[in-house]
């Protein structure tokens, strides 16, 4: 139950702080929305102990029995482990944004986002049902566009968001192909239950696509190649939004889905190749990529991308274990998806306190062109100390967090030698020793030219000093963890990581089996030897950077992924104006040409493929004369209006139509819809009267003779059609009548007016979908109408 609350508090805070914001607009927003994440994050460090003991939490509540959806959410490792850093990280995001942010911002825009982005996390890492998972997922792809759009003033902020909804919202509908693959397989949504029939499934057809699918839904959101391309344009979003979504969440929830699915599709050996070789692939890619940057950010948004290729990569790694077998021979290979988790966790620190740092230049100095920048560690020393220590983290270098878990790496690719592999196992390897060169480099250019050298280059417009004090305690706490992580790395993975470990290999052994022992110093071995060799070959390459990095213009433009999106969008934009064009013509007639084709193609195509027209008049109730005349009437009536020259027959003749209609529901003995048609037929005859009269004289234009041929043929055909189907109906028998349910109203919802009850339960869903189009199209024309207001204001004022 504390899990469900744990989502909904965060949402109920979302709605109340646009209130709290009128209300107090003295007092800086952030500050009551920091007690929201606060309060979740010590909820959650109360389950570690339970948590870390083994036991797992699990609430059900039926949300849509009849479909089988219910809103399962489960508490294990894994999903402490997350919910931690969502809860952990964002009290400490929400805490810097509020000495970051100016008060002049849309700061209640702003937190409602980040509120309705920490729903959507938890939802994901807690959901246990798959069709809620994918609800949540969709969610945080939508929120997040919100928040990368906060300054939507901007071009860029908008093609960012743009860009990471398109492709992390096509990645997800990938991924609900693969979760209903999966429902099909298993005749279950429950992850839980899934993990514990999917071994039986291996052979199954379906098994192999919903694996590529969920995939590609886990590979979009954690920005792996090539769908890397959006995160970088992301960053255009503020500092904290970054900090928060592309370190520790929204790129995390890809590295989560695919932790939390390797019991169910790891026994297959495909899973450790697809996961591992995308991983290394976007781990050197963005590696090699983040060198070449000039904006600080980009760097850091590079870095992100191959930092998550390195987790992703040990995850496959470590999925190996399942086609393996555990045993004390293949114990390394589970320690690999240990280092995955471990790294996962210091990434989170050392890459907040990084962005934060950024965010601190580029608050006090204006700028984060590195080619303009400089100097900085003399005026700036704890910036420079905290971006150091997140820097050296991201390294790899000894005496922080992430050269615990990159020389963890080193040895898990190295581990991968000993299977029969050939020279795939060599390339592990490689690949994993050059992409960590590379990170040192940009390491060492995010430092060096930051704030080393000189501060000639700096602006000149504005005196540059030290960050305020409130800005710098979330960095600052961020990387004292990078320190203490190393310091006491076991607490840390007995309490935390132990647990996590269960969830992803669930019955393989206890939480002390599966929890190596950490150190910081394994000996003088092979992965200690390639981390001396990263150093020094990555101090060369830095000092020589000049000379190699024409290597980046090598590759056209034209042959980037960016481009490819670029002209795909552009091409899907120019071929829905063309197909737009050929139907939008701004002519009634032309739409109604086209609903009724519509018509006789799929509903006659269909009566007259299925054999079903067949009209026998033997049984109907014989009609009377005055029905005959009365149907003459209305006929005429609707004959004349064709020829009427001018608006006043029209109505006449019209209400005469619904008159008509009136009297026949009286002799089918149902006053209350002939009341009803009278009521409606004279309103709107008063209306039209009063609308028409403010129109200029009705013109009748003239047509060519072929128009009213094609008119009349349409015309003809969709009421023949109408007519004879309704005959037919009378006597078709396919499909089984549904008005045997209506029937029993008053049983299943206590109407004895089964009208009543079609429209007020029956179709209450429907209708409440009609009232939110209706409430969505009034708040669009308040919204265009106070904004109008405000813009002429505003004018009125400039003069």
């Amino acid at each position: 139950m504390i899990t469900k609350l744990m989502i909904i508090i965060p949402l109920i805070a979302a709605i109340i702080v646009p209130l709290l914001h009128k209300r107090f607009k003295t007092i800086h927003i952030g500050w009551f929305v920091l007690i929201i994440p606060t309060i979740l994050f010590v909820m959650l460090l109360r389950f570690i102990p339970l948590i870390s003991s083994g036991r797992t939490f699990t609430h059900t509540w039926d949300w849509i029995p009849s479909y089988n959806i219910s809103f399962t959410t489960y508490l294990d490792g894994l999903s402490l482990l997350f919910a931690l850093l969502i809860t952990g990280i964002g009290s400490l995001v929400v805490l810097y944004s509020i000495f970051y942010l100016s008060k002049k911002e849309s700061l209640h825009k702003f937190y409602c986002y980040l509120l309705l982005f920490m729903t959507a996390m938890l939802g994901v890492v807690f959901s246990d049902h798959l069709l809620v998972l994918y609800f949540f997922w969709e969610f945080t792809s939508v929120s997040s566009f919100l928040l990368i759009a906060f300054w939507h003033h901007r071009k860029a902020s908008r093609r960012g968001a743009q860009k990471s909804m398109l492709i992390t919202v096509s990645g997800g509908v990938a991924m609900l192909i693969g979760f209903l693959m999966v429902a099909e397989m298993t005749d279950s949504f429950s992850i839980r239950e899934i993990i514990s029939i999917m071994p039986t499934e291996l052979d199954h057809r379906l098994f192999m696509p919903a694996m590529i699918f969920i995939l590609l839904g886990a590979f979009t959101k954690s920005a792996q190649f090539p769908f890397h391309i959006w995160l970088p344009d992301a960053m255009e979003a503020p500092t904290p939004v970054s900090a928060y979504l592309h370190s520790a969440t929204m790129v995390k929830a890809g590295i989560y889905l695919v932790a939390r699915f390797t019991p169910i599709f790891a026994m297959n050996m495909n899973w450790f190749w697809i996961v591992s070789i995308v991983g290394l692939i976007t781990l050197f890619w963005g590696s090699f990529n983040a060198g070449k940057q000039k904006d600080l950010k980009a760097l850091l948004a590079f870095s992100t991308v191959s930092q998550l290729g390195l987790i992703m990569s040990l995850l496959g790694i470590g999925s190996i274990v399942y086609v393996l077998g555990y045993s004390a021979e293949t114990a390394i290979y589970t320690q690999a998806g240990f280092a995955a988790i471990f790294h996962l966790m210091n990434h989170a620190t050392f890459k907040g306190a990084l962005f934060m740092t950024v965010g601190i230049i580029d608050h006090e100095v204006g700028s984060r062109d590195i080619r303009r920048l400089g100097g900085l560690m003399r005026v700036m020393p704890i910036t420079f100390t905290i971006a150091s220590i997140g820097s050296m983290s991201m390294a790899g270098l000894p005496f922080f967090n992430g050269f615990l878990s990159k020389e963890m790496f080193f040895e898990a690719t190295l581990a991968i030698r000993h299977l029969d592999l050939h020279y795939a196992a060599s390339l592990f390897v490689v690949v994993a020793w050059v992409a960590s060169v590379l990170t040192f480099v940009y390491c060492a250019i995010f430092v060096a030219q930051t704030f080393f050298g000189t501060r000639d280059l700096l602006p000149k417009d504005r005196v540059i000093h030290e960050a305020p004090k409130g800005m710098l305690i979330a960095p600052s706490i961020l990387a004292i963890l990078v320190v203490l992580i190393f310091i006491f790395p076991n607490f840390f993975g007995k309490y935390i990581l132990g647990s996590t470990m269960l969830s992803i290999y669930p019955n393989m052994g206890s939480i002390q089996e599966m929890t190596p022992t950490i150190s910081a110093w394994h000996g003088f071995n092979t992965a200690l030897i390639m981390t001396i060799g990263v150093i020094i070959l990555g101090s060369i390459l830095y000092a020589t950077r000049k000379k190699w990095s024409g290597i980046y213009g090598v590759l056209p433009e034209k042959m980037t992924f960016n481009y490819l999106y670029d002209l795909i969008v552009e091409e899907i934009q120019i071929v829905g104006k063309f197909v737009t064009d050929l139907y939008m013509t701004g002519s009634l007639r032309h739409y109604l040409i086209y609903i009724y084709l519509f018509i006789f193609l799929v509903v006659g195509g269909y009566f007259v493929k299925s054999n079903s027209f067949a009209i026998d008049f033997s049984q109907n109730a014989p009609v009377e004369w005055y029905e005959i005349i009365l149907m003459i009437v209305m006929a005429l009536a609707a004959v004349f209006i064709i020829f009427a020259k001018l608006r006043l027959t029209a109505v006449v003749l019209n209400g005469v139509i619904g008159l008509g209609v009136a009297i026949f529901f009286v002799l089918f003995r149902a006053p209350d819809l002939a009341l009803t048609q009278l009521v409606v037929e004279s309103v709107t005859t008063v209306l039209f009267l009063l609308c028409f009269s403010y129109l200029p004289e009705w013109k009748v234009e003239k047509s060519a003779k072929i128009t009213k041929l094609i008119n009349a043929v349409i015309a003809i055909g969709a009421g023949v059609l109408v007519v004879v189907i309704s005959f037919t109906v009378l006597e078709y028998s396919e499909f089984k009548t549904i008005s045997g349910f209506f029937e029993n109203a008053y049983e299943l919802v206590g109407g004895a007016n089964i009208v009543n009850a079609i429209l007020g339960d029956f179709r209450a869903f429907d209708t409440m979908l009609e009232v939110v189009v209706l409430l969505t199209a009034g708040l669009g024309v308040y919204i265009l109408i106070k904004s109008k207001s405000k813009k002429e204001r505003n004018n009125h004022e400039n003069k």
